[in-house]
């Protein structure tokens, strides 16, 4: 298996080479968060061991890119980031699973193992659907019944979250954390004043709507019932 260990201190990462290699496992290390974005993304790998705390680009911002590109690279955090929060936060952005240091190599090597028992995609995911309505993940064009809706960045975020989570209720927590990166304040309301712009556009030119409201819950998006 081809594995890509991004992790910035070099006496961790010599010791994840030598231990992974011992296994059998192909190694390829980067110390840059840039640096393992654009690996990932060039030279597909089997698995990204990720360290949250890196020059360039942290971890998290990684992964979110990844994803974002639609790539479904398996990726385990592995970091000295342990607060519930932090692993959270890893897990709801993409993360495949999250170890915290310091750590067993032995559970790693257990966590890597179930990982790759789980049946994989046979293609990247390019598109989502949801009922008529369409979102390419590479042009970030989103169209319903045919017709292109022209979406702002944020518009667009909060339009990917909703739809990659189709028919799970998500709450304000989890779209700030997913979509603006940062923890939840009950007093802005840059969700709602989102969520009330990509309605206009996603759901008030057409007869069915899509974006749902379950009240003191969160927001959803899932087809006619």
């Amino acid at each position: 298996m081809k594995i890509l260990i991004a992790e910035d201190d070099r006496t961790s990462a010599q010791f994840l080479i030598n231990g992974l290699s011992q296994e059998g496992h192909s190694v390829e290390h980067v110390t840059d968060g840039r640096d393992a974005l654009s690996f990932c993304l060039y030279n597909p790998c089997d698995l990204l061991i990720l360290d949250r705390m890196m020059p360039g680009m942290d971890g998290l911002s990684v992964l979110k890119a990844l994803r974002a590109a639609a790539s479904k690279v398996p990726v385990i955090f592995l970091t000295a980031m342990g607060d519930v929060d932090d692993r959270v936060e890893g897990l709801l952005a993409g993360g495949d699973d999250y170890l915290v240091k310091p750590f067993h190599f032995s559970e790693l090597m257990a966590r890597i193992t179930a990982l790759t028992r789980r049946p994989q995609e046979a293609t990247q995911t390019t598109r989502l659907t949801v009922h008529d309505l369409e979102l390419d993940l590479l042009t970030h064009a989103a169209r319903r019944g045919g017709q292109q809706i022209e979406l702002l960045a944020k518009e667009y975020a909060l339009l990917e979250v909703l739809m990659r989570n189709a028919g799970r209720i998500l709450t304000k927590t989890m779209l700030l954390e997913q979509v603006w990166d940062f923890n939840f304040d009950p007093r802005t309301t840059v969700v709602e004043t989102h969520m009330s712009r990509l309605r206009s556009k996603v759901d008030k030119p057409f007869d069915v709507p899509l974006i749902h409201t379950t009240r003191n819950s969160g927001y959803s998006i899932h087809a006619p019932r």
